[in-house]
This record gives structure tokens, sequence and C-alpha cells, in this order.
């Protein structure tokens, strides 16, 4: 199920939290920060503001499953959310999310509000493998994108 979050994660436990991030959302169509970096297995407490007078979201997940969801936004409009990664934000309110990062990926978050998603109103947690800890596999793959690792090679 594209929805599943098991490629982003797991809903965390507030005895669990080792990090507190702070996002703000406004009018903009931004989310301050939209870049975050937390080491795998981290347990975040994100600590969402609206700062805007619009109704704005805060949805976890990957790029195709935050599309399709974005879709059917589009044709349920109202609709608000009860899972566990994602959270609406009335005007001046703020509201928490718990999410335990299990999987070293690129995680992305966006407002699927009507019309937010595409005028770009989305932002990304890179989970960074803690090479240090027994629990990762054994896959040592690098954390520099593809296109950086052969710049310095010649053929």
């Amino acid at each position: 199920d594209e929805l599943s979050a098991h490629g982003i994660g797991l809903p965390g436990q507030k005895s669990q939290v080792n990090r507190t991030v702070k996002i703000e959302m406004r009018d903009n169509m931004r989310f301050s920060p939209d870049k975050i970096k937390v080491k795998q297995g981290d347990t975040i407490r994100f600590v969402i503001s609206n700062a805007g007078a619009l109704k704005h979201e805060f949805v976890l997940g990957t790029k195709p499953s935050l599309q399709s969801h974005n879709a059917f936004m589009q044709k349920h409009e109202g609709m608000d959310h009860a899972d566990p990664s994602m959270v609406t934000v009335m005007p001046g309110q703020s509201a928490e999310i718990i999410w335990k990062f299990t999987n070293s990926a690129r995680v992305l978050f966006a407002c699927l509000q009507p019309g937010h998603f595409v005028a770009g109103m989305q932002g990304s947690v890179t989970v960074v493998a803690d090479r240090y800890s027994p629990h990762t596999d054994n896959s040592s793959a690098p954390l520099t994108p593809p296109d950086e690792q052969h710049e310095h090679m010649h053929h």
C-alpha cells in the first residue's frame, strides 16, 4: 500500500523522543526550515506552527505517495487527516507529530491543501544512517549522490 508508512518510518512514542524540530508554515507556500537532517533511528518531535492566515498541513511521505495523495486530496477537498504521519493546522495554531525514522532514505513533507503542493509547499528530511550503530544493515551505500562520486576519476 503506497500510503503505508514503512518507507518513511513509524509513529514514535513520546518517551523515545530525542530531538524536537520546530517547523513554521507560511502563506508564501513555504515551510521554514524546509530541509532537515536526522539520524536513522531518531524519534523526532515535530512542532508545526501555522504562521499564515490559510489552513496548512504537514504530511510526511515519499514522493510517489505524496503525489498520489495530493491527487486524491484535489478530488476530496476539505478532508482532514487522522493519520499519525500527517496533521492539519489551522491559522495561528500549532500541532505535533512524533515520528521515528527507521529507514535511511529521503523522506519528504508537504502541504496537500489544494494548490499548495504544486506551489512548492514541500520540504525534505534526510535520514543519515548511523554507521556506528549495530542495528544498521551492512550495505555501505555512500552518502554522496552518484553524480558527484566520479568527478575526480578519469576514464
